[in-house]
């Protein structure tokens, strides 16, 4: 059978409705009514991938797009890489709600914005079309926490990529088609000329590391020791020598990554099988360690941190965020020596702002897109997971859409 196919006008636009092609076909026939009733249909429905228990495969759920309150917008996801956090939850290392939609690092475009529009972090309306990234979690603003500067402890918090889905309430995680960005979100505008692979990890990684830079202060002429070359340690390396450090150490029990690691800023590579003392004669000829970055979460390294750290050393700690044994510390060391400890858990908004900031100025320096080593459709997230845990690679991506 031959069906002609008679077209008598296309008019292709793109609106606030979805983001995506509207089609208004004048047709001819049953079948061209059908074709274009199905292509819409299939147009007001996302895909998620529900994570419902470690080491069980992830179950596709079809859901309807959200109908969009004030302050809220929808995002087709263009792209998302697999963090270790994720690697964590997934493989039972740490606990988290089921059912869920896992995925934190993750970039896409405006889709559908509600009627009187939203704001970027800057005051900006945002277009459908805009490619963004935004906060990990979604806050009061004008809240307790957030008034003292800590928004990320914020009471309610909803943290994208760790929130149990509802039977209405799905798209809240980065590896599904779309996400449903909340009231409270801080979003952001992508610079233009930055890839995929390099902007999906800045609401994870980069910005974490800003807030690490943020709390060590002033690093202009210092020399900075960054523990654990993994994606959060070579993320410190560069922004450490971005924000104009002297000399940049990375330490890893991977003699790889830690020589890896010059080519994002780090000066000397050093192997954390190391004593102190040895690390020291490494170190002391070019002027000590007056910062800390711990991105490792390992006790031994972070002891180990503490004690080559120079008289008035700062140690920021933002690795430890799963369960490890408890640090042995000289309360009298750290007071003689006047060293300060900080931790870090997540960021504020502001150090997600500077973390683009340092990606549109350096990711022509240094190879950001070359850290997402492989990357995979949304249908082989199963096979994705199990690349990314077996692999050694930094980062593996996923492709929704």
């Amino acid at each position: 059978m031959i069906v002609n196919f008679s077209y008598k006008k296309i008019i292709f636009k793109i609106g606030n409705f979805l983001g995506l092609f509207a089609v208004n076909i004048s047709t001819d026939n049953w079948l061209e009514k059908s074709l274009k009733t199905e292509f819409l249909n299939m147009k007001n429905e996302a895909l998620a991938m529900v994570f419902s228990e470690a080491e069980k495969p992830f179950h596709p759920l079809p859901v309807d797009l959200p109908l969009l309150s004030s302050g809220e917008a929808l995002v087709e996801i263009t792209y998302t890489t697999i963090c270790t956090s994720d690697l964590h939850t997934f493989y039972g290392r740490r606990g988290a709600p089921t059912p869920s939609v896992l995925g934190h690092e993750v970039i896409g475009r405006i889709a559908i914005l509600p009627e009187n529009g939203v704001e970027d972090f800057y005051g900006e309306h945002l277009k459908v079309g805009d490619l963004v990234t935004w906060s990990v979690y979604a806050h009061d603003h004008a809240g307790a926490m957030a008034c003292k500067g800590i928004p990320q402890k914020s009471t309610p918090l909803f943290k994208y990529g760790h929130e149990r889905i509802e039977r209405n309430d799905v798209l809240s995680g980065g590896f599904a088609t779309h996400c449903h960005l909340r009231k409270g979100t801080d979003i952001f505008k992508i610079p233009e000329g930055i890839t995929a692979k390099e902007a999906a990890p800045l609401n994870c990684t980069h910005a974490t590391v800003a807030g690490a830079i943020r709390l060590a202060g002033d690093l202009s002429g210092k020399n900075v020791l960054v523990i654990g070359a993994g994606m959060l340690g070579i993320a410190a390396c560069a922004m450490a020598k971005y924000a104009e450090a002297k000399h940049v150490f990375a330490m890893d029990l991977d003699g790889r990554r830690a020589e890896n690691s010059k080519r994002f800023g780090a000066t000397t590579a050093i192997d954390a099988k190391l004593s102190s003392e040895e690390i020291l004669q490494i170190i002391q000829p070019l002027g000590g360690i007056d910062v800390v970055i711990d991105t490792s979460g390992s006790a031994a390294a972070m002891e180990k941190g503490l004690a080559i750290l120079n008289i008035g050393g700062i140690s920021v700690w933002v690795g430890a965020v799963y369960s490890e044994r408890n640090i042995s510390l000289n309360a009298e060391t750290v007071v003689r020596r006047i060293l300060t400890i900080k931790g870090l858990h997540n960021y504020t908004p502001e150090d997600l702002s500077y973390a683009i900031k340092f990606l549109k100025a350096t990711h022509l320096t240094y190879p950001f897109a070359s850290l997402v080593e492989t990357d995979l459709p949304l249908s082989k997230l199963d096979e994705a997971f199990k690349v990314a845990n077996e692999s050694g690679n930094y980062r593996v991506g996923i492709t929704p859409n």
